[in-house]
């Protein structure tokens, strides 16, 4: 059983910086792939970002790519998510995520995680 803990939402305006971080309570850390997803009201959940479990390979959604950073610590079991240049439609709750494929997947969807923390919030003001 894997156990996420998000932290570090919060509220920030346009052009400002938040870091999410993601606490996992799993012996095997190293061997999950991790994901961020987020779910704006009225919306489906979708893809920010997903890292591999070594850390050398990391997936963004367009809408983020040069403003958001994914990345892990696997000796404190932590993964995270540092958001700058954030705009007014980042605003959502996100969504740490793991997954622990059979072979080199990188999940790009809710349905390939396994497990998920309760989220944190967003909000990005104009």
């Amino acid at each position: 059983q894997v156990q996420l803990v998000e932290s570090g939402g919060g509220l920030v305006q346009a052009g400002g910086s938040l870091r999410l971080s993601c606490a996992a309570s799993v012996r095997t850390f190293s061997r999950y792939v991790m994901g961020w997803f987020r779910q704006a009201p009225g919306k489906e959940r979708e893809f920010v970002a997903a890292i591999s479990w070594s850390g050398d390979r990391t997936y963004y959604v367009d809408s983020v790519k040069g403003r958001f950073t994914i990345s892990r610590d696997n000796a404190k079991k932590m993964v995270y998510l540092q958001m700058n240049s954030l705009k007014p439609e980042d605003t959502a709750v996100y969504y740490c995520a793991a997954d622990q494929p059979a072979g080199l997947r990188i999940g790009v969807r809710p349905n390939e995680y396994d497990y998920w923390g309760q989220g944190t919030q967003v909000t990005v003001s104009s």
